[in-house]
């Protein structure tokens, strides 16, 4: 299958959507796309993630194709993170999804307090 119908609740791409749309995936992939980045790096950029999640998030994400995961022989060992082509070619919607985010929050945020 190389392309779905994210309407069929069937179709796989329901799967897709979930990941790209889960927060810390969108930030991961938005923090990554500058270059590699270390564990520790990536969470204190990303902030309020605890590690767990983290790593929960960095493994489906590898596991999706999204990122890559190198370790260094080093002592103590070196882990980087890194998106993949696919990763990358997912940058720009994610992007522009989080450049809507901000320049709309106080409209958000305002229809919120009117609703309550």
């Amino acid at each position: 299958m190389d392309t779905g119908d994210v309407f069929d609740p069937n179709c796989p791409t329901r799967v897709v959507l979930d990941r790209i749309g889960d927060k810390w995936s969108a930030l991961v992939l938005l923090c990554l796309a500058s270059g590699p980045m270390r564990f520790t790096r990536l969470r204190e950029r990303i902030g309020g993630v605890t590690p767990k999640v983290l790593t929960q998030t960095l493994r489906a994400m590898e596991q999706d194709g999204l990122v890559t995961r190198e370790v260094f022989a080093e002592v103590p060992p070196r882990v980087e993170y890194a998106l993949t082509d696919l990763g990358h070619s997912l940058h720009d919607p994610m992007a522009a999804v989080a450049a809507w985010a901000e320049q709309h929050v106080g409209e958000i945020l305002r229809s919120r307090e009117m609703y309550s």
